[in-house]
């Protein structure tokens, strides 16, 4: 017979925990357990005070002065720069601007742009849609390029690297079973084929350790409003490696972006470095947002982050295949803590319904199409015991069958 931690043994966890402290500075609804931070990550009580702040002194008060007396100006890149610490980037080669369908556009264009001759895009049929569908628009404006898949036009990345290939787009984490890829090792075989890479961060970023600069990476694009907290629809961040900023160059050429913009030239120049992969006007309230999250971000080791997030999911996955066993659940998730970032993916034939009674019962996860329960572990906010408790109510619905109830069927525009 199978034996779990206990309670005791699990309140044990939580005690020894170092990151415990983050968890009363965000905003946790109580008899809830939100295991949703990879889709939208919970609002850090400091945002409150930071939107109140920029809202009513800054924009109310200071009016358009707070573009140089509050700093908004120079937020983007002030802001990139923390960005940078928690994904293994030396400053000044992180800006925290537009979305992430903007940013990969962005990167797309300029690796083939730093590669002439090639006209070749790689990516993962897995990927998240958005950058399939970036990548579909970058290769409609370059005559002769082609966008080849892995998984539809070969089998993998390795074999389908040839000389016509500029640059290859991979999730570093895939955003529906969590697993991880090795940075390092794809970033030296794709640059030994002689291409570039743009790593997509979404479910990267405050969720595991990254090295960018040390696996040699050469762009990378991220949302912050996942795992880094920085609220609903906040601006992406687009990592450009530093060898390639004196000649790298993005197609969005917006006055933000702009070497001069307060000169209101006709002609287009390029400011210097990582600020001319802005485009237009950033959205000052929600870089505010964002700083209130990064200003916690400061603090955490990125280690202990790594080390939190694998226990938790290990922890979950015990006790799911323990306490589920033939009730219709499959691991879509890797074991080996190196292929895994910090999700689990569950496959159930009725997984709509059976996330919808999840949620009524307050456990917050969400549902990929077609048939996957997503959990995303959030080590600043997700304890040992949140898990346990988790578990314990995915056991009951599906035990119980509750998820057969009509009103569990209904699908909602977001899912």
């Amino acid at each position: 017979m199978a034996t779990f931690p206990d309670a005791a043994a699990i309140a044990a966890m939580d005690a020894q925990d170092p990151l415990r402290r983050f968890r009363d500075h965000f905003v946790l609804n109580e008899g809830e357990v939100y295991l949703d931070g990879n889709s939208l990550g919970v609002a850090p009580r400091a945002a409150y005070a930071e939107l109140d702040l920029a809202a009513r002194q800054e924009w109310g008060g200071d009016q358009i002065r707070s573009w140089n007396k509050a700093g908004w100006f120079d937020l983007p890149l002030a802001l990139g720069h923390r960005i940078g610490r928690l994904i293994g980037a030396a400053p000044g080669q992180t800006i925290v601007a537009d979305t992430t369908s903007i940013n990969i556009y962005k990167a797309l264009h300029a690796a083939i742009g730093l590669r002439p001759g090639r006209t070749t895009i790689l990516a993962e049929a897995g990927s998240f849609p958005t950058d399939l569908y970036m990548a579909q628009g970058v290769v409609s404006t370059i005559p002769g390029a082609v966008l080849k898949l892995e998984g539809v036009d070969g089998p993998s990345i390795e074999q389908l690297l040839d000389d016509n290939v500029a640059v290859v787009l991979l999730n570093h984490v895939n955003y529906r079973t969590g697993l991880l890829h090795d940075m390092a090792a794809m970033t030296a075989k794709i640059h030994a084929a002689g291409a570039l890479v743009v790593w997509d961060l979404c479910h990267t970023a405050g969720a595991l350790e990254v090295t960018l600069d040390a696996a040699r990476a050469d762009f990378a694009v991220g949302c912050s409003y996942k795992y880094l907290n920085g609220g609903p629809g906040a601006p992406a961040f687009i990592y450009v490696a530093e060898r390639h900023l004196p000649h790298a160059r993005q197609p969005l050429s917006g006055w933000w972006g702009h070497a001069r913009p307060f000169a209101f030239e006709t002609g287009y120049e390029g400011a210097e470095g990582i600020r001319r992969f802005q485009c237009g006007t950033q959205p000052i309230l929600s870089l505010r947002a964002m700083k209130a999250s990064l200003d916690l971000w400061d603090e955490v080791d990125m280690a202990e982050l790594r080390t939190k997030s694998l226990a938790l999911t290990d922890l979950f996955i015990q006790l799911v295949e323990g306490r589920c066993t033939g009730l219709g659940l499959t691991l879509d998730t890797p074991r080996t803590h190196p292929l895994r970032g910090s999700q689990i993916a569950l496959r159930h034939e009725n997984a709509y319904a059976v996330m919808q009674a999840l949620i009524e019962r307050g456990v917050i996860g969400d549902f990929r199409a077609p048939d996957t329960l997503r959990f995303g572990f959030t080590p600043l906010y997700i304890g040992f015991a949140d898990v346990a408790r988790a578990v314990a109510v995915l056991e009951d619905i599906l035990r119980t069958e509750t998820w057969k109830e009509a009103r569990f069927a209904v699908r909602g525009a977001v899912t």
